[in-house]
């Protein structure tokens, strides 16, 4: 920071004290706090939004892969039991395609449709911050210069050039002060309502990438269960698998090698 803004950061540090006292009147604009706070909503929702899009992408790619393990783990798990009719093993190369092929093809068309947007539209942030900063340091200097002139006509200096100096410097300090004001009023509102068709055809990607990972997924779960026994299949649908999982427990509960550890 140069001498002359470390000069400018002092003296806006001293005026919001003064205000904070009452010493100097603080310029409120209401048109102004609306619009910032409209864009306070829009910008807490697009960050929220784009780190869910990233959480969507970082799920899905857990999920596979969880879904990839338990299919190794089931797999191992019936052992040479299945290879008597193969389901362990389908269900093992469904899940390992939906991993290496749908959702590894899904990952560039979501980073370039849906990440990516969503993260040049917030990367638009800290300029508008930038704006609204200079435009509160603007308005510090404008009250700052409003409050000599104030001063400086209830108590008359023996200068009597300080007073209309006061005056002009108060004069430029608004018309920057107001420029700044008027254009962030002006724009504010145009960026908030661009929102929406900019990020529409992202939420419409988000939708079409979504419905083909669900429809991959369906396509190749409905192919195992092709494999599965009829009768489970038949069971269930019926609603009595509970009492078939029941019949097997209680022939593990009667093997003799269960009941060691109570005697």
């Amino acid at each position: 920071m140069s001498w002359s803004g470390f000069k400018k950061a002092v003296n806006r540090a001293g005026t919001s004290v003064m205000m904070k006292t009452g010493q100097i009147e603080k310029t409120i604009d209401r048109e102004f706090e609306l619009e910032e706070r409209r864009f306070r909503t829009l910008e807490s929702a697009a960050n929220k939004l784009q780190k869910e899009a990233k959480g969507y992408l970082d799920s899905l790619r857990s999920m596979t892969a969880a879904q990839t393990r338990i299919a190794e783990t089931i797999d191992a798990f019936y052992g040479e039991a299945g290879v008597n009719d193969g389901v362990s093993k389908y269900y093992r190369t469904a899940v390992e395609d939906l991993d290496a092929d749908t959702v590894k093809a899904l990952d560039g068309p979501y980073r370039a449709t849906v990440l990516e947007p969503i993260s040049r539209f917030c990367s638009y942030f800290p300029d508008v911050n930038d704006a609204i900063k200079k435009r509160n340091h603007k308005l510090l200097d404008y009250d700052a210069m409003r409050s000599k002139v104030r001063k400086l006509v209830d108590k008359p200096s023996d200068d009597v050039q300080k007073l209309p100096k006061a005056e002009k410097d108060a004069e430029v300090a608004k018309q920057i002060y107001d420029d700044l004001n008027n254009q962030l009023i002006s724009e504010l509102p145009q960026l908030i309502d661009l929102r929406v068709p900019y990020l529409d055809p992202s939420f419409e990607a988000l939708v079409k990438i979504q419905l083909r990972f669900c429809t991959e997924a369906y396509t190749r779960m409905a192919q195992v269960q092709q494999y599965l026994d009829p009768s489970t299949r038949e069971e269930y649908a019926g609603g009595f698998l509970d009492s078939r999982v029941e019949q097997v427990l209680q022939g593990m509960r009667d093997l003799s090698i269960t009941g060691m550890s109570a005697s």
